[in-house]
């Protein structure tokens, strides 16, 4: 396998990571709330309404927490900043730019 093979596999395997935790996590638009803003709340609203506070569902989420750590925004935030610089810009990174300026 030569190293364009691995990479390849590597950024799959990252990518369907990503899709297995965001499946099994508490599902909805998340957002910070909650009465005390040193013990901020999240809470996830689903699209029909009702709210889950994550913390509820922390079986479900912390992988997802923990892969999403800070560890994670370098590369992205490299990933982004590359991608800015292409034409046509990467449909894919538009779309997580906007989820995150969002």
């Amino acid at each position: 396998m030569d190293d364009d093979d691995q990479d390849a596999t590597v950024l799959l395997a990252a990518a369907g990571r990503l899709e297995a935790l965001a499946a099994r996590t508490t599902g909805g638009s998340w957002a910070v709330g909650g009465p005390l803003a040193s013990r901020p709340e999240v809470i996830a609203r689903a699209a029909e309404g009702g709210t889950e506070h994550v913390a509820e569902a922390r079986a479900r989420t912390a992988e997802w927490i923990v892969t999403l750590s800070p560890a994670v925004a370098g590369p992205l935030a490299a990933w982004l900043r590359s991608a800015a610089d292409v034409t046509p810009v990467d449909p894919h990174a538009l779309a997580l730019a906007r989820v995150l300026t969002g």
